[in-house]
């Protein structure tokens, strides 16, 4: 039977008014991992960084990336696309960078996602044991992508379970520190004080801790991902950005000052130390340290369920990230940039193709590092992590001056705040959070060259940490070029974006 040119068309269009802003903010605070966030980032800040000012650090990048998102919102009103920064970038600044953009925006939810399935399964072995970590992992695997292929409502409707029990959890455990007051009492000036927060420059404490607090709002963006099976993309995206970025932000920067209150401003990188080591190790188990607090202030049942929520949190995670992933490659297949058969979709909306390309790659991976006897967290977790937040920052500076670029050429009713002051603040934030996990790579992705003390010396990094950190600048320049130098004009691509 002949195919209608409607029905061909249905088949590379995702299933729309399926999400809500709530629906959205579920999959985007989910991707964000609060509660792994806390456990595995907040104490490394604390004892590497400002200590007690910490959670200074997490709320000055939360309001950098809130500047971040009014450009991001306005744009998203008028663009629509799954690959909402290779279209955003594509709009402002040609169809070649945002091809550039897009094999790296790819680079950046895939490495995610296999480092939070090398955390999953080391943390599920841990606990549970009976299997390997590559066990569990495959078999989160093999649930993710199963997920993945039902209509996107569903995967919503269970991160939303999920992330709620997680928030619930950190803001009881806060809650009740904060009432108490620990120790000393609130301090608000140790953890919030400008000069508090700066304390140690940028190249040397200070740095560490904004480098491990921009790397704890990775996933925040995916926001205009799905606004085409969103109900009204132009109302529905930039609400659920401000809601999605607003929550991370108060919710880290609450919680890490429960956990500085709970421990005390003055003690609490000696306590950090305290709670965290294993043989002698300091951080060797900074899970530790919030579910030592969690303890003492409400109960060791709470301490028992955040363990058990730590895993939740990762399975939300990695399953936000294949859709984050696999709309990017439909965006790609429906552009003309990859294969067009990853533009179909199938009887539920989703993007099949797509997603099943997105495990092959995630599992071949877990496989290679799994016969090649690599760690689970200090090589899959901390390499493709470190790799991820670096190329995720790198777009959104892109993003940024796309929007500058493409509001002077198309004026509109946005006003100026929306369109160049608060891009321009947050292109400034951005790039010098960029650097800072550039210089501080070794520390967050463990790839620091030899004799070489990183929490000293920025910058030293070994060849692997070179790779990692360089690679997401090099597919931007590989996909501008074989995209600048193709024969004939990609109308595919070009009409996907400017649609």
């Amino acid at each position: 039977m002949a195919v209608t040119q409607n029905e061909a068309e249905s088949r590379t269009l995702l299933r729309t008014g399926r999400l809500g802003v709530i629906g959205i903010v579920f999959f985007v605070v989910a991707a964000a991992a609060p509660l792994v966030g806390m456990t595995g980032a907040v104490p490394v800040a604390i004892v590497l960084g400002t200590g007690a000012a910490a959670p200074g650090a997490y709320l000055v990048v939360g309001i950098t990336l809130l500047f971040f998102s009014v450009g991001y919102a306005a744009m998203s009103q008028r663009v629509t696309n799954a690959g909402a920064f290779f279209a955003y970038i594509g709009r402002g600044l040609g169809t070649h960078l945002g091809v550039g953009s897009a094999l790296t925006s790819v680079l950046a939810y895939v490495a995610i996602q296999l480092a939070i399935y090398g955390f999953f399964g080391a943390v599920v072995a841990g606990q549970v044991g009976v299997l390997p970590w590559w066990g569990w992992a495959l078999l989160a695997w093999a649930i993710v992508t199963a997920l993945s292929l039902l209509s996107v409502d569903v995967g919503a409707k269970l991160l939303g379970i999920l992330m709620l029990l997680e928030v619930a959890a950190l803001l009881v455990t806060a809650v009740a520190i904060l009432i108490d007051g620990g120790p000393e009492g609130l301090d608000f000036a140790a953890s919030f004080n400008p000069s508090a927060i700066l304390a140690g420059g940028l190249a040397g404490s200070a740095g560490i801790a904004f480098a491990f607090a921009f790397a704890s709002f990775i996933g925040f963006e995916a926001t205009a991902i799905y606004g085409e099976e969103s109900k009204d993309p132009k109302t529905i995206v930039p609400r659920a950005t401000y809601l999605a970025v607003g929550v991370i932000t108060v919710l880290f920067a609450v919680t890490a000052f429960a956990m500085v209150t709970g421990m005390g401003a003055s003690t609490v990188v000696d306590r950090t130390v305290e709670y965290s080591s294993i043989d002698g190790a300091p951080l060797a188990d900074p899970a530790a340290v919030l579910f030592t607090l969690a303890a003492d202030y409400v109960g060791p049942w709470m301490a028992t369920v955040m363990s058990i929520l730590v895993i939740s949190s990762l399975f939300a995670g990695l399953l936000a990230f294949q859709n984050a992933s696999g709309r990017y490659i439909f965006a790609l297949g429906r552009g003309g940039v990859l294969p067009k058969q990853f533009s179909r979709v199938n009887g539920r909306g989703a993007p099949a193709a797509a997603s099943i390309a997105t495990s092959v790659i995630t599992g071949a991976v877990i496989v290679v590092f799994a016969l090649f006897a690599l760690d689970p967290v200090t090589n899959l977790f901390f390499w493709f992590s470190g790799l991820a937040v670096v190329a995720i920052v790198l777009i959104e500076i892109l993003v940024c001056i796309a929007v500058i670029v493409f509001f002077a050429k198309n004026k509109g009713e946005e006003n100026a705040f929306q369109t160049v002051i608060a891009p321009v603040i947050a292109v400034v934030g951005l790039a010098l959070g960029e650097y800072l996990l550039m210089s501080r790579f070794g520390l967050l992705a463990g790839t620091v060259a030899e004799g070489v003390d990183p929490t000293v010396t920025p910058w030293g990094l070994n060849a692997l940490g070179w790779l990692l950190v360089l690679l997401p600048f090099v597919l931007v320049l590989v996909g501008f070029l074989l995209s600048r130098f193709q024969k004939t004009e990609n109308e595919a691509l070009v009409r996907d974006v400017l649609s």
